[in-house]
């Protein structure tokens, strides 16, 4: 068997990515990714020994703006997107018995307009519910399109962010579409996610409400056990002390990162704790050279996380899985998009606290933590990580592979796909 898996994403995106990939191999599959030209993605396949196809535009340059806008805005990169993840997946996906696409809907179209020319088989992901249609939550808002607060009816939002989808998207999808023979489209959302999209989440943190209206197959979080030793600096830092506040905004370019990185050491000083700052892609650095505080780069998350008192974020799905799969405390400080929606999960759930809006100050972040920092806390994280479903992009790699008739692997026991 022979897959393609495809992602225009930030590192969160891709990232469940390699866990699917190995799976996949580990039951004879031949693998390729599709995904940005970013230099710390193609190092994450190539240490797993995943061929990478490069396609589309630096997603780093684009969101930090090292790539200046272009003209036609949100429609000519939604052109470029359709065109490049069309043609580079009809290259790499020559004699594929699958592909499996998630990320931006240009994107995602691109991969699905290969499937329908080539007659290859095409799943959707999801790495959060809140993305796919259900009468149980309301849409993201999309860019520049605002949810009217007058509408509470979560179908009539969703028929709304069909039309808001067509209206960015449509044009650029369709053009391209006609340029390749296939007819146009009316709902271009509803077209690249099906009518059963796969949802690859930890079924406890963040779970598919029944009923609704998709046949949403949920497999569990394509998590990988990461076995990269932490470098010897940070272990010297962690070891010297008490275990530090990990503060880090992943792939989010924070408006001012001055600020930001001194709110999170003066708020997490003020609790009598260390602290560990992550660059990221919004360059956080320290404020001053004291020796409670220390800097870091890219790291192994999954080994830090366990060392660590909690864990301040963005609530991108790829780190709230990690710190939750670690059983750290979280502090989450949702800046947009699904985050919002894990910023809550966290608090629900018991395993830290949701920061109101974007920005913090000293105050308001201390309050959190002030939750976060609790014994309670710390034991209902340790308690929900036990519960965490390591086996996702196994569920994934089966069903795959069942789909193109293959001999099947007995599914683990307690969880039902569908």
């Amino acid at each position: 068997m022979r897959v393609l898996l495809s992602a225009y994403d930030s590192r969160g995106g891709v990232e469940p990515l390699l866990g699917l990939a190995v799976r996949l191999r580990e039951l004879g599959a031949e693998v390729r990714v599709c995904a940005p030209p970013d230099e710390e993605f193609a190092k994450r396949l190539a240490v797993v020994g995943v061929e990478m196809v490069p396609t589309g535009r630096s997603v780093r340059d684009l969101v930090t703006g090292k790539t200046p806008p272009s003209p036609g805005g949100v429609p000519r990169r939604a052109a470029e997107l359709v065109a490049a993840f069309h043609d580079n997946v009809t290259v790499a996906a020559e004699g594929c018995d699958v592909l499996v696409a998630t990320g931006l809907v240009p994107a995602v179209a691109g991969v699905k307009s290969v499937a329908e020319k080539l007659g290859i088989r095409y799943v959707y992901a999801s790495y959060q519910p809140v993305s796919l249609p259900s009468p149980h939550h309301p849409p993201m808002p999309r860019p520049g399109r605002p949810l009217p607060p007058d509408v509470t009816d979560n179908r009539v939002l969703w028929d709304r962010d069909a039309q808001d989808a067509q209206a960015v998207f449509g044009e650029a999808i369709n053009t391209h579409r006609a340029s390749i023979g296939l007819p146009a489209l009316d709902n271009v959302r509803d077209h690249v996610f099906t009518d059963r999209p796969w949802l690859a989440t930890d079924p406890v943190l963040a779970p598919w409400q029944q009923p609704a209206d998709l046949d949403v197959v949920q497999t569990g979080a394509w998590v990988l056990p990461d076995e990269r030793p932490l470098p010897a600096e940070l272990v010297e830092f962690l070891d010297a002390g008490t275990p530090p506040v990990y503060v880090g905004f992943g792939s989010i370019p924070v408006r001012d990162p001055e600020d930001v990185a001194r709110v999170a050491i003066e708020a997490i000083r003020a609790q009598g704790r260390r602290v560990l700052l992550s660059r990221g892609w919004a360059d956080l650095a320290l404020i001053d050279d004291q020796e409670d505080c220390f800097v870091v780069g890219e790291v192994n998350h999954q080994a830090l996380f366990r060392r660590v008192a909690a864990v301040v974020h963005h609530g991108g799905a790829g780190t709230t899985t990690t710190a939750t799969w670690a059983g750290a405390p979280q502090v989450v400080v949702p800046q947009g998009a699904d985050q919002p929606y894990f910023a809550g999960r966290v608090a629900d759930l018991g395993i830290g606290a949701a920061h109101d809006g974007p920005t913090s100050t000293t105050e308001s972040l201390a309050a959190a933590l002030g939750t976060a920092l609790t014994p309670d806390t710390r034991a209902r994280a340790s308690a929900v990580a036990d519960t965490f479903r390591t086996d996702g992009a196994a569920v994934a790699a089966r069903l795959l592979l069942d789909a193109v008739g293959g001999a099947l692997p007995a599914m683990p026991e307690g969880l039902d796909p569908r």
